[in-house]
């Protein structure tokens, strides 16, 4: 359980509370690629950490993000004209660059030096991974971009499905670290079979064991933690065990157990308090499914599960269109797609879940240490200490790697996937 003042301090992301600050001091996945693909194109919405921002690619391909509202009257730069390396507000004909610099002000007489003394909210960005980043913090505090975890060579495969859950994102990244949920919950997607480990078929994933209740491990690291849940296996149960080592990366990144054909990480962005940009990410060499195909496999095309603004067209509203009679025919849960389904248990939480109706288990030793690192992170933070996982020393994300595989009993799991050397003392 945790009481109500903490659950406010680990989840509430907007102004100055202290878990937004250290979102801050990270580059953060602001749109995908896709969302801006060419110079002088359509401007998007964004919002993050509760802040109203528009996207837009400029006369030279470079991305901006920069405050919604003009700075002169304050109408809306979403409904602007993106022209000649700028987005010109209706209104009066302002034109904001990239930067957040005032390129014109038509209303203003020629003779006027009032463009020198106004600058625009902006922040830095930086294309990479089929995203825009940017980073939200300090100037002062800016680390360089760092590639992410799913990227660990320049030509990396990647594919990425986005959706907008319309909840807190502690509770999404809590699902993402717990282990025992895919065994019940994605029962009809993770089947149990006789193989070596774990493999990824076009229909769905197979899995070596039908144990429900792993016996979890966690070990404390610089870039947060990682924790490995150790099952029986189906097949030589008496010598070996199957275990699937998970990866929380500070402050939002989880990297989940590969599937012999490719790797998967998840980022929880928060939009703001009661929304999250999920991405649920597939990479890691030839056997990687492209774009469409990855989402297709995960119910979440856009144009078909979610909108062009990548907002799930299954809601609470039409009960995420749960095809019963599909569950009287063996479907565990009626609801297409492994993130669909996850979404369904992390909305009907609460906009902001209350954890202090929590009843924790054995199998939620990842969740009972997220809460306790991240807690710890954010009074560090309230009391102005450095922002958790930003020393220049911690582990570099392109040597992180989660495991999956089945091992003699007498396998140490700290020595497999990757960061075991950098783990905390």
């Amino acid at each position: 359980m945790m009481n109500a003042q903490d659950n406010e301090l680990m989840c509430r992301v907007q102004g100055d509370a202290p878990m937004g600050q250290i979102m801050r001091r990270h580059w953060l996945p602001a749109v995908l690629t896709e969302e801006v693909p060419e110079p002088d194109g359509n401007p998007v919405r964004v919002r993050l950490l509760g802040e109203d921002l528009v996207a837009f690619r400029d006369s030279e391909g470079k991305v901006g993000l920069i405050g919604e509202f003009c700075p002169h009257r304050n109408a809306s730069l979403f409904y602007g004209r993106n022209e000649e390396c700028g987005l010109r507000c209706l209104y009066h004909g302002w034109k904001i660059g990239t930067d957040g610099t005032v390129l014109e002000m038509s209303s203003e007489p020629p003779e006027s030096r009032l463009a020198t003394k106004v600058k625009h909210k902006s922040y830095p960005t930086h294309e990479a991974a089929g995203i825009v980043w940017i980073y939200m913090g300090p100037a002062e505090e800016m680390p360089p971009f760092e590639a992410p975890v799913f990227q660990p060579t320049p030509d990396s495969k990647i594919s990425i499905c986005k959706v907008v859950v319309n909840c807190n994102w502690a509770q999404i990244l809590e699902g993402a670290i717990d282990s025992a949920h895919s065994s019940t919950l994605h029962a009809s997607d993770m089947v149990p079979a006789r193989v070596e480990s774990a493999r990824a078929t076009d229909q769905n994933w197979l899995r070596p064991s039908t144990d429900k209740a792993p016996r979890l491990q966690v070990d404390e690291t610089d870039f947060g933690f990682r924790y490995v849940a150790i099952r029986r296996p189906i097949v030589n149960a008496d010598t070996h065990e199957y275990i699937r080592m998970t990866l929380f990366i500070a402050p939002y990144t989880v990297l989940i157990p590969p599937n012999n054909r490719f790797r998967i990480a998840l980022m929880h962005v928060p939009v703001d308090d009661t929304h999250t940009a999920f991405h649920f990410v597939a990479f890691g060499g030839d056997s990687t499914p492209d774009q469409e195909t990855w989402r297709k496999f995960n119910a979440l095309q856009v144009g078909i599960d979610v909108d062009e603004t990548y907002r799930n067209t299954r809601a609470r509203q039409n009960d995420y269109r749960q095809d019963r009679q599909s569950m009287k025919l063996g479907n565990w849960t009626g609801i297409p797609g492994i993130p669909n389904q996850d979404i369904v248990m992390w909305e009907t939480m609460g906009p902001i879940a209350d954890r202090s109706r929590d009843r924790l288990g054995s199998s939620d030793l990842a969740i009972v240490r997220f809460r306790r690192q991240m807690l710890q992170a954010a009074k560090i933070m309230q009391s102005g200490g450095p922002a958790i996982a930003t020393a220049k020393s911690r582990t570099p994300h392109a040597t992180l790697s989660s495991f999956e595989g089945i091992v003699p009993k007498a396998t140490d799991w700290r020595t497999l996937g990757g960061g075991a050397a950098q783990a905390a003392e």
